[in-house]
């Protein structure tokens, strides 16, 4: 009440003292400006409201500039409380996501890994912790070797697995969302997803730059046109693994095990596989540009029109090898004496649409294996 009384009062005193300088204020300063001379009152009484005119507007524009500041501080304000009661909604539902994480139920979850997804598409503050909580999930859900009951035996049949969507539908709700996510801008380059049972995951299409795949086994999952620049995957299981189209630029296939992989027409451009075991891969029109063999096994590897004419091939094993007139080599390397065949070019590949779908897909068993 006081406070209101004494804003009241300076109004009004505030208001005396404009009224009285708008009646007093221009006669004395048209008077000093005549100095004393002697002019027509008509004339006087036209300098004097001109002074007035003048002064109303100088005090309206203060006026105005004063509402303008007030709005100002007003909306921000209002923008910090707003900002606030957002960021207030989002902890509760980040806090709500990851509570889901443990519950006994898949359906939820599931929900919950959607939501931490959801979160990390709309607050770029939480993505970098979005994003460590679902690698985190993925590695204590699917370790490798597998250690929970109802996990398919590390020694299993390929054929007799079950794929990850199948067989675990949330982990693969998450890592679909890290290959998603892993697309925006990131404070951290690289992403740990090592000794993980990724076996027939559904990895398509998505966005796995510098991720750490290493000892994890991804036996026949499917990697078509999947992004692996600069990934590592030293000593893991590819398998049977479809990496058609996917670009695998200066990844670290260190002692990877890529028997009967599917690598037509992939990126292999600086990638090192020293040590790695490629029989019986398919690699037709792959693009192996500066890519490391040393000592690695290509037996019985197809390796018709792909381009292998700067690739480090020291050491490496190509008894068995399928090559074409198109594949090229290195200059002045005896790929006859190397024990390579040739046969004839397979011609185009066929589009991607009519490859099985991966939950039916049956993989035969490998000569290798024998």
């Amino acid at each position: 009440m006081r406070r209101a009384i004494a804003v009241s009062l300076a109004t009004a005193a505030a208001l005396a003292t404009l009224g009285a300088l708008l009646v007093v204020l221009p006669g004395a300063v048209v008077d000093h400006d005549l100095a004393g001379a002697s002019v027509a009152p008509q004339d006087r009484l036209k300098a004097v409201n001109d002074v007035r005119t003048t002064l109303l507007q100088a005090v309206g524009g203060m006026v105005l500039l004063f509402g303008a500041y007030a709005t100002w501080r007003q909306l921000r304000v209002s923008q910090d409380g707003l900002r606030a009661t957002q960021e207030g909604h989002v902890t509760d539902r980040f806090s709500t996501a990851v509570d889901q994480l443990g519950s006994d139920k898949l359906q939820t979850r599931i929900g919950g890994l959607h939501a931490l997804w959801r979160i990390a598409e709309h607050s770029a503050r939480d993505r970098e912790a979005v994003i460590s909580i679902q690698a985190a999930y993925l590695r204590t859900h699917l370790p490798w070797p597998p250690a929970g009951p109802e996990a398919p035996p590390s020694d299993a049949p390929i054929n007799d697995v079950a794929p990850l969507e199948v067989r675990a539908a949330d982990a693969q709700v998450a890592l679909t969302g890290l290959g998603v996510l892993l697309l925006q801008p990131r404070e951290h380059s690289w992403l740990n997803l090592s000794v993980t049972d990724l076996r027939r995951a559904d990895c398509d299409g998505l966005w796995l730059h510098e991720v750490n795949f290493d000892r994890s086994c991804m036996e026949a999952a499917g990697l078509y046109h999947a992004k692996l620049t600069q990934a590592s995957l030293v000593a893991v299981n590819l398998r049977h693994a479809d990496l058609t189209t996917a670009i695998l630029r200066r990844a670290r296939c260190v002692l990877a095990d890529l028997r009967g992989a599917r690598l037509v027409e992939t990126d292999l451009r600086d990638a090192d596989f020293t040590g790695a075991d490629l029989r019986e891969a398919n690699l037709r029109k792959a693009d192996a540009g500066h890519a490391v063999f040393h000592g690695a096994d290509l037996r019985l590897a197809d390796l018709r029109g792909s381009d292998l004419s700067t690739a480090d091939l020291r050491q490496a094993r190509l008894t068995g090898a399928m090559a074409s007139e198109l594949t090229r080599w290195p200059a002045d390397f005896d790929h006859s004496g190397a024990g390579v065949m040739l046969a004839e070019d397979p011609g185009p590949e066929p589009p991607p649409l009519l490859q099985p779908p991966g939950i039916t897909t049956q993989h035969p068993p490998l000569r290798s294996m024998a």
